[in-house]
C-alpha cells in the first residue's frame, strides 16, 4: 500500500497540472473570435431567464414559499440522519435503510481532510 503522503503529494501535482492546463485553455477561449459576443449573449438570456422565473415564482406566491419551507426541511432532515447514522455507527450497530419499494440502502463513508490554520 502507498504511503498516505506520497499519494497526497500526487494529487497536489496532478491539481497543479490541471491548473496550468485551464489557463491554457481560457487564454485560448480569450483569443477567439465569437467568444466573448457569445458569452454576452448568454448574460443577457440568463437574466431574461430570472426574470421569468421570478415572475413564475411570484405567480406562485404561498405554493413556492411551501417549496422553500420543504427543500430547507429536507436539509435538516439530512443532517440529521447523518447525525444519527454516526452515533449508530460509533455505537457498534449496523445501519441500513430501506425505501418504498423495498431498495437497500447501506450508508457510504467520505473522509476529507482541510487545511489546519
Amino acid at each position: 500500500m502507498r504511503d498516505i503522503q506520497e499519494v497526497y503529494n500526487e494529487i497536489l501535482e496532478n491539481k497543479k497540472g490541471q491548473k496550468d492546463i485551464k489557463r491554457e485553455y481560457r487564454d485560448a477561449l480569450l483569443s477567439a473570435n465569437e467568444y466573448e459576443e457569445t458569452v454576452d449573449k448568454l448574460k443577457e438570456l440568463r437574466e431574461k431567464k430570472k426574470q421569468i422565473e421570478n415572475i413564475t415564482q411570484g405567480r406562485l406566491g404561498a405554493r413556492w414559499d411551501e417549496l422553500e419551507r420543504l427543500k430547507a426541511k429536507s436539509d435538516e432532515l439530512a443532517t440529521m440522519l447523518t447525525d444519527i447514522a454516526m452515533t449508530e455507527l460509533m455505537a457498534g450497530k449496523t445501519i441500513a435503510l430501506k425505501d418504498e419499494y423495498d431498495n437497500n440502502y447501506e450508508p457510504v463513508y467520505k473522509i476529507t481532510f482541510k487545511k489546519i490554520t
